[in-house]
């Protein structure tokens, strides 16, 4: 078992609030400033893929997410039509952008943030791709056929509440990629500490029972595909191991 050392993640914490008292948090304006960035570097064409604000001389591709918009699009006429939940800048859009250019008809739909809906309403939003700050102002304007939720889960107070709000929508395909599970029926909570070669924060981050996670999401959805992420397998500062994993999953009929 190879282990990839990303982040370093605080172990030994007793739930979610402890963990967001010592952790810094999402909303920092450097975290922003970083990813739009890099995002507008992407865009230009300046550098091929970005990933956490992170830029990359090559495409970096996550197979889960790829085959699951082209099967959206190949499954609705050539229409793909994007929830995409916690989509930062609209990372997963420009990392799939050479396949997606072949299709007739898309439309790419970030739910973040309302500072990141500001930015990308300003700096990204083009006719293709619009920002909103939640599901419902999405729907309110377009019926999404696929939900991407991309490194998001994890780092959400109320992950189910999220989940129960997605299950609800008529998208018949939801890709679920980056996102840390261990084995078995107890999940954990950490302190996710990122490099400060990338930028300086910490967050709260679920890490997924992986057997639970399995069976309360069959009662929605069929794991068609699943498999490791770049992150790999990790560990804790108390030496549990877990995994970043992804899934391309299909309603049930």
């Amino acid at each position: 078992m190879l282990i990839r050392r990303t982040s370093q993640y605080r172990d030994g914490i007793s739930g979610w609030d402890d963990a967001n008292l010592i952790a810094t948090g999402y909303d920092a304006a450097n975290i922003l400033d970083t990813v739009l960035e890099s995002t507008l570097r992407v865009r230009s064409g300046q550098s091929a893929f970005e990933r956490d604000s992170v830029t990359f001389d090559r495409v970096q591709y996550s197979w889960q997410v790829s085959i699951g918009l082209m099967w959206a699009a190949a499954s609705n006429r050539g229409e793909l039509n994007v929830l995409d939940f916690g989509g930062a800048l609209g990372s997963s859009y420009f990392q799939n952008k050479i396949f997606i250019d072949t299709l007739p008809s898309v439309r790419w739909n970030v739910i973040e943030q309302t500072h990141y809906v500001s930015a990308g309403k300003k700096f990204i939003e083009d006719g293709r791709v619009y920002f909103y700050p939640s599901i419902e102002d999405c729907l309110n304007e377009t019926t999404p056929n696929i939900i991407l939720l991309s490194s998001v889960l994890q780092y959400l107070p109320h992950p189910e509440v999220v989940m129960r709000e997605l299950n609800n929508l008529n998208a018949s395909i939801m890709v679920i990629d980056r996102t840390p599970f261990i084995d078995g029926e107890i999940g954990l909570v950490v302190v996710q500490e990122v490099p400060k070669s990338i930028y300086s924060a910490s967050y709260p981050m679920h890490i997924f029972p992986m057997d639970r996670f399995e069976r309360e999401i069959s009662h929605n959805w069929n794991i068609i595909a699943s498999d490791l992420s770049p992150e790999g397998w990790q560990i804790t500062s108390l030496n549990r191991k877990f995994y970043f994993r992804g899934m391309l999953l299909e309603r049930n009929q």
